[in-house]
């Protein structure tokens, strides 16, 4: 039976040197604070908690004083350096280069927002890291869009200036835009639309090279952590190239009889899937048909 491990899974460029830097911090000092997981990995948080990492949420952070805090790839809001200024917090700034120039990008689109009764709208997850931070660029008042559905909660009347979350689908932020326009074009004497194209190419192109990778295997092991949104995303994109896709988040959790005439098996994973999370998936699968 032929095993093969996508090359092209694993870390990105961001996940990557965040993580680099949390273990050469480590080895050097053995311990160090990170303002909220620092990969959505659960097995990778594990093997960097039993190295000295320790994650924090924002309630004990606003308590801490003269520290060191690890600011992971998926970026902060203003708020967070104020109180590292304010508290003698000594700031590890790991945001993703990307997501830093989305930030600044959100900001400026911000201050001409302002200046025209305009509105900054995000596509993405209310609650995910990333646009916390993105959204804190607009002192909190940037619209949030997960769906077509909530659409309502744009005033089409008003200028309008749109970024999407750096992780989010191609596809559907082309939809949105286009249902924007739309809308705006329904009113007379509609105002003006910026559309940034702000999603990493690094991540959206996987989305391709994963649908190549699945259709070229008779079962796809999909490895991300449960509470991953590129996982998720990703995964979807799997089972749409071939149904025989299974997520799996450790290599406890194969089962032998998925490989009864099996004769290629493919495993992939998340942008915050570690590459050892894979090889022991592998290791695994070999020994389940030796």
């Amino acid at each position: 039976m032929k095993i093969e491990i996508d090359q092209e899974s694993g870390f990105c460029f961001g996940v990557e040197e965040v993580i680099k830097t949390a273990e050469d911090i480590l080895k050097k000092e053995g311990n160090l604070y990170c303002l909220g997981e620092i990969v959505h990995n659960q097995r990778e948080m594990e093997r960097l908690m039993s190295l000295g990492l320790v994650t924090i949420d924002y309630e004990t952070y606003r308590n801490m004083k003269n520290c060191k805090v690890l600011i992971r790839a998926h970026g902060e809001p203003p708020e967070t350096y104020k109180i590292a200024k304010k508290n003698n917090i000594q700031l590890i700034d790991g945001t993703c280069p990307i997501v830093d120039r989305l930030q600044k990008k959100v900001r400026t689109g911000y201050e001409k927002m302002k200046k025209t009764d305009g509105q900054v709208v995000i596509f993405g997850k209310e609650k995910h890291a990333e646009v916390i931070g993105l959204k804190g660029q607009s002192e909190g008042k940037a619209i949030v869009i997960n769906h077509l559905q909530e659409l309502d909660q744009i005033d089409f009347s008003k200028p309008i200036v749109l970024y999407s979350q750096t992780t989010r689908n191609r596809k559907e932020y082309r939809e949105l835009s286009k249902e924007i326009r739309k809308r705006i074009n329904t009113i007379e004497n509609g105002k003006e639309l910026i559309i940034n194209n702000t999603i990493c190419n690094q991540v959206s192109n996987r989305e391709q090279t994963i649908r190549e990778f699945a259709r070229n295997h008779d079962l796809v092991l999909f490895v991300s952590g449960k509470n991953s949104s590129n996982g998720k995303m990703l995964y979807q994109v799997c089972k749409e190239e071939n149904t025989n896709s299974r997520f799996i988040s450790a290599e406890s959790e194969i089962t032998k009889r998925w490989f009864d005439k099996t004769k290629s098996v493919g495993i992939c994973g998340a942008t915050s899937t570690p590459e050892w999370l894979m090889k022991n998936v592998a290791e695994k699968v070999k020994k389940l048909r030796s």
